[in-house]
Order: structure tokens, then C-alpha cells, then sequence
């Protein structure tokens, strides 16, 4: 059974002084439980959508799994909300990298910098990328206009992988970290290199959004919105481009500038 990404339910509307019956599109909250091995390891509330990319975008970033070709077998059950995955090599889950937890969609302390997992996984990058200011600003509205599910229900995040020119393949989420592992799982599935692409994100950069982005192994990350204090540490530290508040025709740079060039710049280049 193949689930609705939203659904229509009838509200009341309070519009113009007045109180009104009409129908409204709710964005869909599907709970989905990996077990690895025959033993459950972690339980995710998610947009039913490229639920295998989310899969196998979590387990990496998670370091279960670095490629594809570590998984045996995945089988996907829609209708009961299971991910079934069989690793080619027997690994540990009680050790004490890994911690049995539920993981929501909210903007909660669900996922961590604070795990051990986390600091083994975060790679510093190497980027040589170099994307111009008027290139952030059209990547940010171009992912922003894709976007049916937002536009409908207000609902979700959005993110995408991006070359400076263009979009690779974006994607859509209740849960902030599970659009990310989507473009992750994505990226693993198809075999995208990642050293040299870009993240643009609808939500807030925080120190688990930038972790995840440093996993994924992107050097440049934009936002429409603001970063925390702690996400521009762990920036400079891992050698991250951060841009928020991408509105309009203006953003900020929070760390490494140096690969964010002007238009004034690309000029004289």
C-alpha cells in the first residue's frame, strides 16, 4: 500500500471576521521502523515518500553503512511502516556508537553532535568549490518553487543537492534530518559524487543540520533561515561554508566566506 503524501480534512477558517467550513490539504505523518540484521534499531516519523533513499541515507550518516553494496537485502513494508535490512556483515548494535532511539519530526534534540557516532562520522571538507552570490539566491528560489508539497500544506522542509548552476535532485520531509537523508540515500544509490556539490535547506542550521550535511560530505550549505552558534563552531571546524537568511536579494556568511564570490568579483575573474 503505497501511502498519500497528504490528505484533505475538512477545517473551520476564521477569515475577514468571519468563521467558514472548507477543505484543507494536511501534510502526512508516517512512522517507519528499521530493523537491521532481525534485531530493531530505530524508529523515524517521515513523509512517505523515497523511503528507501531515507534508509539507506540514515544508516550511512548513522555509519552503519558507507556503500550500497554493505546491504544484502532491503525490503520496504508500506503497510505496516517496516524497513527490513540485511547487512552483508554482522555488526554490534548495542555497542556504544550506536543507541536504540525514537527520532521525530520535530525540531527536538533528536540527533546530536553529543553522540560518539557523530564525531567518527563527520568528515572536514575538501571542497574546492566556489559558487557565486547571485547563484545562491537563484538555487534557494528554484528549490523553494518546486516545492508542491510546501505550497500545499506548509507543512514540510525542504532540501536539495545542487551544483552551482543547477539542481541535482531535491527532496521533501516532515522531519528536517530525514530531507537530508534522502538526498544522502540518493546520492548512494546513484553514485553522485558529493565533495564538490552544494546543500540548499528550507529550515533553521542547526549544530544536528550541519553534522549531517559535514556526514553527507558537502562543503557549502545554504538556508533560507538562521544558523546557531553552534552550527558556525562546527562550521569553521569542519571547514563548512554556512548562508542564511537567503531572502530576496541578500543572505549572510557565517563561516568561510571565501568560497561565496560576488557578482562584482566573478567580473573581474
Amino acid at each position: 500500500m503505497v501511502q498519500n503524501i497528504s490528505q484533505t480534512r475538512p477545517i473551520v477558517k476564521y477569515q475577514n471576521g468571519k468563521l467558514q467550513e472548507e477543505d484543507d490539504e494536511i501534510v502526512t505523518e508516517f512512522p517507519i521502523t528499521i530493523h537491521i540484521n532481525g534485531e530493531e534499531f530505530a524508529t523515524m516519523v517521515c513523509t512517505p515518500t523515497h523511503l528507501e533513499e531515507l534508509v539507506i541515507g540514515f544508516l550511512a550518516s548513522e555509519g552503519v553503512i558507507l556503500f550500497k553494496d554493505d546491504i544484502a537485502d532491503l525490503k520496504i513494508d508500506e503497510s505496516q511502516g517496516f524497513a527490513y535490512v540485511t547487512l552483508k556483515s554482522k555488526i554490534q548494535l548495542n555497542q556504544q556508537q550506536y543507541s536504540k532511539r525514537f527520532i521525530g519530526s520535530c525540531c527536538g534534540k533528536s540527533r546530536q553532535f553529543y553522540f560518539q557516532n557523530d564525531v567518527r562520522t563527520s568528515k572536514t571538507s575538501m571542497t574546492k568549490t566556489v559558487i557565486k552570490a547571485d547563484e545562491c539566491i537563484n538555487l534557494m528560489n528554484t528549490m523553494q518553487k518546486n516545492s508542491l508539497v510546501f505550497k500545499n500544506t506548509g507543512g514540510v522542509h525542504n532540501a536539495a543537492l545542487c551544483n552551482p548552476s543547477d539542481i541535482i535532485v531535491d527532496r521533501t520531509d516532515i522531519g528536517r534530518h530525514n530531507a537530508l537523508d534522502k538526498l544522502y540515500g540518493h546520492s548512494i544509490l546513484n553514485k553522485i559524487p558529493v565533495r564538490d556539490k552544494i546543500i540548499v535547506f528550507s529550515g533553521r542550521i542547526s549544530s544536528e543540520v550541519l553534522t549531517k550535511a559535514a556526514k553527507i560530505g558537502v562543503g557549502i550549505v545554504l538556508s533560507k533561515s538562521a544558523p546557531t552558534d553552534l552550527a558556525i563552531q562546527l562550521a569553521e571546524d569542519l571547514n563548512i561554508t554556512t548562508v542564511g537568511f537567503i531572502r530576496g536579494q541578500s543572505f549572510n556568511v557565517y563561516s568561510h566566506a571565501e568560497r561565496i564570490s560576488s557578482i562584482d568579483e566573478a567580473q573581474m575573474s
